[in-house]
């Protein structure tokens, strides 16, 4: 089968491999229907050090389950599914507390990989994989767009509106215009926030969030921005979401908040130390990580795209066929597209 791989700073190209076995009795082989390219991914692409053959980090996909292990009773080989990029259990405290992006049970193995490719398998498949009714053929292009959102940045999103304790009527920023930026908004519009300011610099994805429900743009950064942001606000923010994972997203962030505001960051930190000690005199909350997908999923945001209620799939601007994933990347990379799909007939 044909699997993406990192061949050096800069290129992503195709390898043949061997189609993925089962190995363990909570695996399910699966064979990928839709893919995309993730904003984080785009760090081991900009790797001027990394190895040529390397394990590439692409970790979204819907597909069909083709096999699966003997303790595997949650799906069966037919089924269309969601493949978040976590792997919970849905057993231990973090995953019944609804944190199932960094489950107790699965520490170090939580996140897939390399699978833009034909075929992927899915480790602790029993409760973390997401059924999807039906067939893909049962459904428009558009609607396996948000499916695909499903395994990530929607979920990812909502984690940031959920972890700041986004209420009715809260004024809010958020951090980020690419994919999880937008759905940030998305999902701050769902748990009634009555502002909502994104920080964004390209017109495309400043259209793109009012059209989901932000209702002002800021462009300019550092004091600029936040004296602008704290204008339209009339005062600091209730929530800030943070979606880009630098240092200076984390500053700007915490800058638009009002005292005894809340911070909700999912942006994979790309910085070694961001000391909390600076925000004692603020008293601000301040949580973040790794999305709860398959909960959130399961719960209500398959139901909300079923139901036409969101539609996070806007952010796929852009699909190719596998062998041109390295275009994928590179659109990607020069911001030519907001988020890329890949299909795989």
């Amino acid at each position: 089968m044909k699997k993406t791989v990192y061949t050096k700073a800069g290129q992503v190209g195709l390898i043949e491999v061997e189609h993925p076995q089962i190995i363990e009795a909570d695996d399910a082989i699966i064979r990928i229907v839709r893919t995309c390219v993730c904003g984080s991914d785009l760090w081991s692409y900009r790797n001027p050090d990394i190895e040529a053959g390397h394990q590439n980090s692409g970790h979204e996909a819907i597909g069909i389950v083709e096999a699966i292990g003997d303790a595997v009773t949650t799906v069966k080989p037919g089924d269309f599914v969601i493949a978040p990029f976590t792997h919970g259990c849905g057993e231990c405290d973090a995953c019944r507390a609804g944190y199932d992006g960094t489950c107790d049970h699965h520490i170090g193995t939580n996140w897939s990989d390399g699978v833009q490719a034909e075929y992927m398998r899915f480790e602790y498949a029993n409760w973390a994989l997401v059924k999807i009714p039906g067939q893909p053929s049962d459904y428009t292009e558009a609607m396996l767009k948000s499916f695909l959102t499903l395994a990530d940045v929607m979920p990812t999103g909502y984690h940031a509106a959920r972890v700041a304790n986004v209420q009715k009527g809260d004024k809010v920023v958020v951090i980020g215009d690419g994919a999880v930026g937008q759905c940030a908004v998305i999902a701050a519009k769902m748990r009634g926030a009555s502002q909502i300011v994104l920080m964004s610099r390209h017109e495309d994805r400043q259209k793109m969030a009012l059209e989901s429900g932000a209702t002002a743009v800021v462009a300019e950064r550092g004091e600029e921005g936040i004296a602008k942001v704290r204008e339209i606000l009339g005062g600091g923010a209730d929530a800030a979401l943070e979606c880009v994972g630098t240092e200076a997203a984390i500053d700007q962030a915490l800058g638009v908040l009002h005292n005894g505001g809340r911070l909700g960051f999912v942006g994979v930190p790309h910085y070694s130390n961001r000391a909390l000690g600076s925000t004692f005199a603020q008293n601000l909350t301040i949580a973040g990580g790794a999305a709860s997908v398959t909960t959130y999923d399961k719960q209500f945001l398959l139901k909300a795209v079923l139901d036409g209620d969101i539609n996070p799939g806007r952010v796929f601007t852009s699909s190719y066929k596998l062998e041109d994933i390295d275009q994928a990347y590179k659109d990607m990379d020069e911001r030519k597209t907001i988020k890329a799909m890949i299909v795989i007939d």
